[in-house]
Formats: C-alpha cells, sequence, structure tokens
C-alpha cells in the first residue's frame, strides 16, 4: 500500500475517532489540527475548499463553507454537485480533483452546516466532471467497502453505482437532519430555551410541527433548542408551550411528587417564558406554536 493510500485510511481511523467522541458535526479546530501519521502532523482542512496536505500529491479533501462563494448541492441527479476551484478547468486544485477520479482514490468530504460545524463525510469519490458546467459529481460510498476490498485483496476503488448512489442519499437526509440541529441550536446560542443549559452535547433540535406533518418544514421557526430532558417532555406533552411563549406544565406532572428533577426540571418551569433566539426572524412560528399548543391541551 503507497503511502497516499495509507494517510487517507489513517484519517479516515481519525475521523472515525472523533466522531465517536464528538458526534459527526465537528468544530473548525479540530480540523485544523489534523492527526500524527508516522511523526508529522496532517492537516484536513484550510481556508480553500480543496486541500491538498504536504504529505499527499493529491487533494485529501473537499468542504463546502456556508460561507463560502459555492453553491453546491444534490440537486443534480444522485451525486453531490461540486464547484470547481475558481473558473479555470486546469487549475491545479481542480486538475487534482480530476486525478482522484481517474485513479479512483477515496477523499473526505466536509459539508459547512454553520459557521466553524462541519459534517464530516468519508469516504467519498469523484465520479464525473463537467467542465461546461465547472463542476465535479461526488459519491458517497461505504467505509465498510474500503476495508473488505483490502482483505480481499480488490481494487479500493471498485463500486456499484447503484450502491453509491443509495449511500449518497442516506447521507443527503443526514445532512438536512443535522443542518437542521445546528442551526436551530446556533439561533439560541447553544442553549436550552427552557432550562438555559449550555452544553451543546446535551441539546437537541425539536421540532414543534413534526416533520412527519404537514407544515413540519426543517426550518429555525419550527425549531426549539432544547436540551434532551426537556426535548422529550416536549414532544411527549408533558410540557406545553403557548403561542405568546408561555412554558405550562400538564397538570397532572404539577400534582406528582417524585424528587428533585420533577420539581426542578419539569415543575418548576410552569408559567415561565422561553428563551428566544437574538433575532426575531429565527423566533418560533406562533402558528407552529398553536398547532402544537392545541395538542398538549387535549392531551392535559
Amino acid at each position: 500500500m503507497d503511502q497516499d493510500l495509507q494517510i487517507r485510511l489513517a484519517a479516515f481511523d481519525w475521523l472515525t475517532d472523533q466522531t465517536d467522541i464528538h458526534g459527526d458535526v465537528l468544530d473548525w479546530s479540530l480540523l485544523k489540527q489534523g492527526f500524527l501519521f508516522q511523526g508529522e502532523r496532517v492537516h484536513l482542512v484550510s481556508p480553500q475548499g480543496i486541500f491538498t496536505p504536504a504529505q499527499t500529491q493529491l487533494p485529501l479533501s473537499i468542504r463546502t463553507a456556508t460561507e463560502g462563494p459555492y453553491d453546491d448541492s444534490f440537486v443534480q441527479g444522485r451525486f453531490l454537485e461540486y464547484r470547481y476551484r475558481g473558473i479555470d478547468p486546469q487549475h491545479r486544485d481542480n486538475v487534482g480533483l480530476r486525478q482522484l477520479m481517474e485513479q479512483s482514490r477515496p477523499l473526505i468530504y466536509f459539508f459547512g452546516l454553520v459557521p466553524g460545524r462541519y459534517l464530516a463525510v468519508w469516504p467519498v469519490y469523484i465520479v464525473g466532471d463537467h467542465p461546461e458546467r465547472l463542476t465535479f459529481d461526488v459519491a458517497v460510498d461505504d467505509l465498510e467497502r474500503i476495508q473488505l476490498q483490502l482483505e480481499d485483496g480488490a481494487a479500493i476503488a471498485e463500486g456499484s453505482t447503484e450502491r453509491r448512489a443509495y449511500v449518497t442519499s442516506t447521507v443527503r437526509i443526514r445532512l438536512h437532519q443535522r443542518s437542521f440541529r445546528e442551526r436551530v441550536i446556533e439561533a439560541y446560542h447553544t442553549t436550552c430555551a427552557f432550562c438555559r443549559l449550555r452544553h451543546r452535547e446535551l441539546l437537541d433540535a425539536a421540532h414543534i410541527i413534526p416533520d412527519s406533518e404537514e407544515g413540519g418544514e426543517p426550518a429555525i421557526t419550527n425549531g426549539l433548542a432544547l436540551c434532551k430532558l426537556h426535548h422529550a417532555a416536549f414532544d411527549n406533552f408533558m410540557l406545553g408551550v403557548s403561542p405568546d411563549f408561555i412554558i405550562q406544565v400538564r397538570p397532572d406532572i404539577l400534582e406528582e411528587e417524585d424528587g428533585p428533577v420533577l420539581l426542578h426540571g419539569l415543575k418548576g418551569l410552569d408559567g415561565s417564558k422561553i428563551l428566544l433566539p437574538g433575532k426575531q426572524d429565527d423566533w418560533p412560528s406562533r402558528e407552529a406554536l398553536a398547532w402544537k399548543y392545541e395538542r398538549f391541551t387535549t392531551q392535559a
């Protein structure tokens, strides 16, 4: 196995470890720090979207930034449409991605959800080149497939187009879910709207109108940043929020006696006002709250 491939697999292993610790949305500072390989630090990102570390000849990662100039998306066909660097097809970064496609080498994709926070997806492959549109097609594949290929002695890039299309479609769903979570939590300044808890690891983005219902779109105005306790209580109608942003506790819960968590974690919220985002445009929709509140009062 050549060093380039060793570095790519080491990067995949490192990302697996980091996502086990932090989840699959990672901070820019962590990615920029990178990992050690044979005593040298390999960085994973730079201000440029297509990044080649000093230890490899070809790009190791591609990145889409929320504040960046490019509009990368899944809208074209079944795969990601990733923009060229600039408008010159022969720019060295574009040539590097083209060579990765020719050699069928895997790389990493970092999708910007909010400034400084990236969903990490790997392995991905460049599977199409469109100079007339200044775009590449990028497919996501299964990491276990690489491991099986190495064990079997098969070419590392062997892959079914249909399988890659399916895996890419599952990543699209994950992107939408993580994007909703990150945007809602960012709007609430990483704070539970009910209890003011500020630990990101313990926060969720709760839909007001569930995404399975009409009107349950993944918009900030249809979300609340809630800790896991209050997310579950909100979803299960133990807590409700009126259209004027006041928390109400279900009457039978108020009558219960069951220790400090119930007393302070639920009952103590009755009649308090939720924390609202700093931007009024991000405040929860009163119509969505009314929809949910009507069902809460029916349950109560």
